[in-house]
């Protein structure tokens, strides 16, 4: 046991504690100090969680097959770029953006349909309850059977990730607008169209983008766990099943990197959009005071 290393993370970590309760306690009187503020606290703690990380494994020796130190996941990234970039390319740019663009599309799409007919709002929403909580592990091999070792399957996965949970807050969304705004576009003599573009898609956005959000994650879970059940020799899920047989924990953590930081910017990208479209909501407009 390295007890100087392990007592200097401790400290470490108490030292940030303390100064991170600190942060969240002040009143800044400028908003830039206040955002400064804010963007610090969850820097610091993640800085935090490395910096204990690296202690309690350089401090109690565990050996790097269970669980390497960060700086040794870090060294391993640096050293494999070229091969982390073909991985990243393959899963995320080709599988996990293809089939979310599509999921959601679709999604959206046939949600419209579905509040033109009551039959299909009926017949349609079980259905799609049912076939969201089947587990990926049962549908990716399906569809690796059908489309093939390469990305299309994966793409396949990802869309039926995506696609009810878009469909399900969609026709939610559209039932968001109360009967006294709908009986007011009927006083304007509006049609279906004017009411569903002027009044119930505005209300819907925020269920849009709740979907969107939780779908943006989805979907990289789903593409990274169909290539566990056949890909070409590249992608994220291949490497880590690849690496985890051949015991390189380490290549494998650098891989969970690339796809934390990969999902982390889609997932604040997507909240970035759902800002700028609705910036009038309350939660919005609360969130900048």
């Amino acid at each position: 046991m390295n007890l100087p290393v392990l007592a200097a993370a401790i400290i470490f970590w108490l030292a940030a504690w303390a100064f991170n309760e600190w942060l969240v306690r002040q009143n800044f009187r400028s908003a830039a100090a206040s955002s400064a503020a804010r963007f610090a606290v969850p820097v610091i703690f993640g800085i935090t969680i490395l910096v204990l990380w690296e202690g309690i494994v350089r401090g109690f020796q565990v050996p790097s097959v269970l669980l390497p130190a960060p700086s040794m996941i870090w060294q391993k990234l640096i050293n494999s770029l070229p091969t982390l970039g073909a991985d990243f390319r393959q899963t995320f740019l080709k599988a996990v953006l293809t089939g979310y663009a599509l999921g959601c599309g679709l999604g959206f799409a046939v949600a419209i349909l579905i509040d033109r007919s009551p039959f299909l709002q009926r017949g349609l929403l079980p259905l799609g309850n049912f076939v969201s909580a089947l587990p990926v592990i049962g549908v990716a091999p399906i569809m690796v059977m059908w489309f093939g070792f390469d990305w299309q399957s994966k793409v396949a996965v990802v869309v039926i990730m995506t696609f009810f949970p878009m469909l399900v807050n969609t026709v939610a969304g559209l039932a968001a607008a109360s009967h006294m705004e709908r009986d007011l576009m009927r006083t304007y003599a509006a049609s279906w169209w004017q009411t569903l573009v002027k009044l119930r898609l505005p209300a819907a956005w925020p269920f849009i983008f709740t979907a969107l959000k939780i779908n943006s994650t989805l979907a990289l879970i789903g593409a990274i766990v169909a290539e566990f059940f056949g890909t070409p020799i590249v992608g994220m899920g291949f490497r880590i099943s690849t690496e985890v047989g051949r015991m390189n924990v380490d290549m494998v953590w650098a891989e969970i990197a690339v796809a934390a930081v990969a999902g982390s910017a889609f997932y604040g990208v997507v909240a970035l959009i759902e800002r700028a479209v609705t910036f009038w909501h309350p939660s919005i407009r609360g969130g900048r005071a």
